[in-house]
């Protein structure tokens, strides 16, 4: 009996730690979605999305790699934004739904130039998070100063 209640609370650890990863690798997905958007990646945009993965997901720079890498090839296979947004919503305060929202524009500004294309995925972003329009226009203007 014993045994089996530590192979469920091993089962359950793991669980957690597994839908942590997709959480994350959701997150980081968002912020590639960004830097892609203008369909130029420039070395400005590729460092802030180094440094937003890294500080918004309190994550290593050998950890940030891996997961930029992972998170590119879902990117690249995903069919819609859905898939990453769900689990943003179903894993993600509010306050963290607004601070990934920031660091979305923090990578749209890292060029100098906020392409339409780059506006309007944090505009879906924003939306598909349930985030205020309001919200959307805070973390935009809170970039730009």
């Amino acid at each position: 009996m014993l045994k089996k209640l530590q192979d469920l609370m091993s089962s359950s650890n793991t669980h957690e730690n597994d839908m942590e990863k997709d959480v994350r690798l959701a997150a980081a997905a968002l912020l590639i979605e960004v830097a892609r958007a203008d369909f130029e990646r420039t070395s400005e945009e590729d460092k802030a999305l180094a440094t937003h993965v890294e500080k918004f997901l309190h994550l290593s720079s050998g950890e940030v790699m891996a997961l930029i890498s992972n998170a590119t090839d879902k990117v690249d296979s995903a069919t819609s934004l859905y898939e990453f947004t769900s689990l943003i919503n179903a894993h993600y305060t509010s306050n963290q739904k607004f601070s990934l929202l920031s660091s979305m524009w923090h990578i749209a500004h890292a060029d100098g130039n906020v392409d339409r294309y780059e506006e309007h995925i944090i505009r879906r972003v924003a939306e598909l998070t349930h985030l205020s329009h309001s919200d959307y226009i805070k973390a935009k203007l809170s970039v730009q100063k």
